[in-house]
């Protein structure tokens, strides 16, 4: 790769224009544009609100038949919410890497390694593990120490949340 290719730091301290198609180097790592702390939490709520929130009224109040009977059977009916929602969730991610939440917001989720859409395999992987790291918490805490935003269920299907281009 010749030096005319690559921005070099003088020339971006200096703010001088590279006209030249830019290359990534080998060992460095694509950079995207991360979702923002409050753009995740806010697209969460927007899809609790838009998803989850109908599942679990459907649970309570037909399939369970009312809040007394999910109260009697707190298992087996949170296995019925999270399974429609793991589902739902992930077939709209695989459509269009996109969740209502996440669309209102402009954020997308990406596989790292090639800047596409997951496949449905790692997607569905990232929905279980999420549902697993919500449960340990320290999976959803982490996104405020890093500087990526990045949840353990994100670190560990190797995907990101970002705004859309």
């Amino acid at each position: 790769m010749s030096t005319k290719h690559k921005k070099r730091f003088r020339d971006i301290k200096q703010k001088k224009e590279h006209n030249g198609p830019l290359q990534a180097d080998a060992k460095s790592s694509f950079s995207y544009p991360y979702a923002s702390l409050g753009d995740k939490i806010k697209a969460f709520i927007t899809d609790s609100f838009m998803l989850l929130m109908p599942i679990m009224y459907i649970v309570f109040y037909l399939v369970m038949g009312g809040r007394e009977a999910f109260g009697e059977h707190k298992l087996i009916g949170w296995i019925y919410i999270l399974v429609p929602f793991v589902v739902v969730q992930t077939l709209f991610l695989a459509k269009s890497a996109q969740t209502p939440g996440y669309r209102a917001y402009n954020l997308m989720l990406i596989d790292v390694s090639t800047g596409e859409k997951p496949s449905l395999f790692i997607i569905l992987f990232r929905n279980l593990c999420a549902i697993l790291s919500f449960f340990s918490i320290i999976g959803w805490v982490m996104m405020f120490f890093r500087k990526d935003r990045k949840t353990l269920h994100d670190l560990l299907s190797n995907t990101a949340v970002i705004h859309k281009p």
